[in-house]
């Protein structure tokens, strides 16, 4: 069976495999080639990509009959013009056989996602979403945020749509169950309570408190809420609050009354209402202008746990269903689908995309274009919320088109430029230092294009800033130069931090690479580092400088400031894994516990550095001749 929820690149020679075809003469067009593919081919289910002549991929797709559908590939004519062309530019294929088409629809959504081919419908801004995580591996379970992989122990609880959403949730678990928040080494290190434990948001396990069975309970209680069981739990707590009184033990009674607030606060204040709804996705699609945007609406335990926006990369004549599919698919790709997604538009092979869900979930996954009802009032909510997040993205890109031909106009280019490269560096007196160029063009910052340089040895000398800037730069257009038969986006302006000197020993690398097509401009600060005030050069044209209220300085303004906080941020932290990183362990044969030994003896690194052979080679541990590895590599 082939693996389908998490591939490597698939094998060509594999029992999961179709058989490939011996390499097609470059003389053949997209079709024949793909003719030569077919009669290999079985009739089963399966994967298929398809490549052009620089090996990029063009198309992910799947088939219950590889065989047939690929064939349909191969006939000339009745090809809408986007397949027509992909068939053109198609000069390899490969294959994957799958046992069942559940399984092919899965290993398409990931490959898609992964390879990102030019021909499909792709997700994008798929960043990771925070989820609430109540542990299990200690004796008095924690509650905390969590991003990112699973690999602690506990019951996980989400997505929420922001970290605003999760901390709203968390601040309402606090106050109604009192569980701690604080990390292992805090917990363990507590005498006395802290101040949460002051304030009534936690129970004070760290200093016994209360009972561990007691705090358990509240573990359990906490599970329960987040499981959607609120009604039961909120009757419970008025029970024993109504009993506690009866006690006349007003104070428990007043705590009971407390955590009773807390809950119903967070199940009653909802931007949607979510009755009758415990666990769904809600997720709809406004297509206008040739762009779609997706919202998607959490609902969990009975609560609306937020909303984000989505705008799939797609060609203008994709039909919402077609990208409600896709963007589905690649979704739930790497989290847990709900057992109920409420849809704008019935996706294409609905019950196969839920069958493929439900596989990879572990229950069942129910896809549902709701009719009428409350349903169908939160499906045209969400609607509404993708045609108002569609028309303010549609009006930053029009906004963002007029910047750039002020941006056109401003440095006398011939065209708007599509994609503007700003290059920065930062260092301490030449320590960590480090270049940095960001990308941006009509939708705003391209952040997948974002790249660092590391600047270390012969490439620069790394307390010259005009130094470092050509060998960025040269690195860059070298690559750049060798790259771009292959398709690779040519700059329609670059943009340095600096002035004269800086443009100047930028050009005499574009020189000597022999990029003579790509505008190179500098901006240099104002007088006393005004913003406001700045002057942009370019060679051989007079010293620019636009006024004070200028959008397109505005712009130019923003783009160079995004470049400065993505070059001091790489610095920072490439400074900050440098303070954390210890000499010794760069020293071969210094393992975890001759470091320890080495550091138990000295105290310091620094007095290791220092010290003499003979006092290295007394060290419990330390042979002579790993004292002398430590001496010399501390004093070559």
């Amino acid at each position: 069976m082939a693996r389908a929820q998490r591939p490597d690149t698939p094998p060509s020679n594999s029992d999961d495999a179709a058989p490939t075809a011996p390499a097609p003469s470059d003389s053949l067009t997209g079709p024949d080639i793909i003719a030569s593919y077919v009669k290999t081919l079985p009739l089963k289910p399966g994967v298929y990509r398809m490549y052009d002549e620089t090996g990029e991929v063009l198309y992910v797709g799947k088939a219950k009959k590889l065989k047939n559908r690929v064939s349909s590939y191969a006939k000339s004519g009745g090809h809408t013009n986007r397949i027509a062309l992909m068939i053109s530019l198609t000069r390899k294929m490969e294959f994957v056989v799958t046992d069942t088409e559940t399984e092919a629809l899965l290993l398409e959504a990931n490959l898609i996602k992964r390879l990102k081919p030019r021909f499909n419908i792709i997700l994008r801004d798929d960043k990771s979403f925070p989820y609430i995580l109540i542990r299990s591996d200690h004796d008095a379970p924690q509650l905390m945020k969590h991003r990112g992989a699973r690999k602690m122990k506990g019951a996980y609880f989400g997505p929420f749509a922001s970290a605003g959403a999760v901390n709203h949730t968390l601040n309402t678990l606090q106050k109604a169950f009192l569980l701690r928040t604080c990390t292992d080494s805090v917990y363990e290190g507590r005498t006395r309570p802290c101040m949460l434990y002051q304030i009534k948001r936690c129970a004070g396990p760290c200093v016994d408190l209360i009972e561990p069975e007691r705090y358990g309970e509240l573990v359990d209680e906490a599970r329960q809420f987040l499981r959607g069981k609120s009604n039961a739990l909120r009757e419970q707590l008025q029970t024993d609050m109504g009993e506690a009184s009866e006690a006349l033990d007003f104070e428990k009674a007043a705590r009971l009354r407390d955590r009773i607030r807390a809950i119903s606060a967070v199940t009653t204040q909802q931007g949607i209402n979510p009755e009758g709804l415990e666990e769904a996705d809600i997720v709809a699609a406004h297509q206008e202008g040739g762009k779609t945007c997706v919202q998607i609406f959490f609902f969990r335990a009975g609560q609306n746990w937020g909303n984000r926006a989505f705008y799939p990369k797609h060609e203008a004549d994709a039909s919402p269903e077609d990208v409600l599919t896709a963007f589905i698919a690649q979704f739930y790709d790497d989290k847990p689908a709900p057992s109920l997604i409420l849809a704008s538009h019935a996706p294409g092979q609905g019950d196969l995309l839920a069958q493929a869900l439900s596989l990879r979930a572990g229950h069942a996954v129910e896809i549902r274009q709701p009719q009428r009802g409350s349903k169908k009032a939160l499906v045209e909510a969400a609607i509404r919320n993708a045609r108002e997040a569609l028309g303010r993205q549609l009006a930053e890109t029009k906004s963002q088109a007029q910047l750039l031909e002020g941006v056109a106009k401003v440095f006398g280019l011939e065209t708007r430029p599509e994609r503007i490269e700003v290059y920065d560096n930062s260092h301490i007196q030449g320590t960590n230092a480090l270049g940095a160029m960001i990308v941006a063009g009509p939708e705003g910052f391209e952040k997948t294009s974002y790249r660092k340089f590391n600047m270390k040895g012969d490439d620069a000398a790394t307390n010259d800033d005009f130094a470092m800037m050509k060998a960025m730069l040269r690195r860059r257009f070298k690559r750049l130069q060798a790259e771009r038969d292959q398709g690779a986006p040519v700059p329609g302006l670059v943009l340095i931090d600096g002035g004269k000197g800086q443009l100047s020993s930028v050009m005499e690398v574009m020189a000597e690479l022999g990029v003579d097509d790509v505008p190179v401009a500098s901006v240099a600060k104002g007088p006393d580092r005004d913003a406001g005030r700045e002057v942009f050069y370019m060679t051989g044209k007079a010293p620019i400088k636009l006024p004070m209220n200028d959008p397109v300085l505005y712009y130019l303004q923003r783009i160079r400031d995004e470049a400065h906080r993505f070059a001091i941020s790489g610095h920072r932290a490439k400074r900050s894994r440098q303070i954390r990183e210890n000499p010794l362990d760069s020293i071969p044969g210094v393992g975890a516990s001759r470091k320890s030994a080495l550091l138990k003896h000295f105290g310091s690194s620094r007095a290791i550095s220092r010290a003499a052979l003979a006092d290295l080679e007394a060290v419990d541990g330390v042979s002579k001749a790993l004292a002398r590895k430590v001496f010399d590599h501390f004093n070559e």
